[in-house]
Formats: structure tokens, C-alpha cells, sequence
């Protein structure tokens, strides 16, 4: 075992002591109403978008009700999102296939995920975790490729190869919960600008701490 998959391994074991309970900061109840928030929160806050959605899901609480939406109307609701007018869009054309090729279901595969409008894979990986217990990768976001790259697990920055890093240096078994603890490791603790390294648990194997 080389040295990075020793750290790797001891990375897991501390923050999964550190996070005993992760979950995931959206509030969603169905795979439908995970799809929709996670498509919304690109480029958008959790807490925004906690704001949003449940009048998006009272108005369209199924793929059936958004497909007979108007335009205007989704992107009415969905403004203080960002980009709303691509992600009604999206959201609209999503429902429409959901509705007309998968009998209304939220589809629980990868490759049937990343055929909906505005899903790649980082929203596709969630879906299938959160949704259905299923581990098909690991959702790279802003907090997972900064804490990876500080603690030098990958040198990329292109989200695909860093995914790619991570699912070859942890078990395919602990993926969806990599992603939920380094996303709250990189929010409280791994910062962006101000990074706690005092608080950190993993200090001393850190490549990049200032302790």
C-alpha cells in the first residue's frame, strides 16, 4: 500500500469520527425532489435553495405537474437560484423524459441519470446515493476538490480526474459518504479562505497545514 492510500484510508477513518451522521444540507423527501434541488443548487448555496423549494414542491410535486408548467411561471419561483432561466429549462425538460421515458420515476442508474437536462455526473452521484443507497462514484463539488487537493489526494483540478483520484484510493463502499464529510469538513473546518487548522483533526497528516 502506497503512502497515499495510507493517508487516504487514515483521512476516512478520522473524519468519519469526526461526522459520525453526516447528511447532506438540502431538504428533499423524494428522489424527484433531490433531483430538483440538486440541480438548483449549482452555483447556488444549500441555504438558498432551502428557500426555494418548497413552494417549487407544493406548485409541481411530480414530474407530471412540472411537465405542464409554463416557462415563466418555474422561472418566477426558481429566480433567487441563479441562472434560472437554464435551469427551468432544464428542470422542465427533465420532467418531461422522466414523465415519457421512465414512467414518471426518478431513473436509478447512472447512465440514465446523465441523459436528464442539466444532470452530470456530481448530481447524478448524489441522486444515487441519497436517493438509493447505490455507489456509483464520488460527487466532486468546491469543498471536495479543495480539501482533496490540500491534502494532496489528487493534483488535478479538473472535477472528472479528481473523482476518478478519489474512487481508486478509497473503497467503493465508502463513496457517497466521502463526498457528505469532506463537504462538511471543507464548510467548517477545511475553509476556503481561513482553513482551521488548529481545530483540524487531520493536522498532522496534512500536507498543507499551517500547524
Amino acid at each position: 500500500m502506497n503512502r497515499s492510500s495510507t493517508t487516504a484510508l487514515e483521512v476516512l477513518t478520522r473524519l468519519k469520527s469526526f461526522y459520525p451522521q453526516p447528511q447532506i444540507a438540502l431538504h428533499w423527501k423524494t428522489p424527484w425532489q433531490l433531483l430538483v434541488a440538486s440541480v438548483l443548487s449549482a452555483q447556488s448555496t444549500d441555504k438558498q435553495i432551502n428557500k426555494i423549494t418548497p413552494e417549487f414542491f407544493a406548485r409541481w410535486p411530480d414530474p407530471a405537474a412540472l411537465s405542464r408548467a409554463r416557462l415563466e411561471e418555474v422561472q418566477d419561483v426558481i429566480r433567487p437560484a441563479g441562472f434560472y432561466r437554464v435551469k427551468a429549462k432544464n428542470l422542465i425538460n427533465s420532467a418531461n423524459m422522466i414523465a415519457q421515458k421512465f414512467n414518471g420515476q426518478v431513473p436509478a442508474s447512472m447512465s440514465e441519470l446523465l441523459l436528464l437536462p442539466g444532470v452530470a455526473r456530481k448530481t447524478a452521484n448524489v441522486i444515487l446515493f441519497n436517493a438509493f443507497g447505490i455507489n456509483k462514484g464520488i460527487a466532486v463539488d468546491t469543498h471536495v476538490k479543495r480539501v482533496s487537493r490540500r491534502l494532496k489526494l489528487t493534483a488535478s483540478d479538473n472535477p472528472v480526474r479528481i473523482e476518478k483520484d478519489l474512487m481508486a484510493l478509497f473503497p467503493g463502499s465508502e463513496w457517497g459518504i466521502l463526498n457528505q464529510i469532506m463537504v462538511l469538513f471543507g464548510r467548517e473546518i477545511c475553509k476556503a479562505k481561513k482553513p482551521l487548522c488548529s481545530s483540524c483533526p487531520l493536522a498532522d497528516v496534512c500536507p498543507s497545514s499551517r500547524v
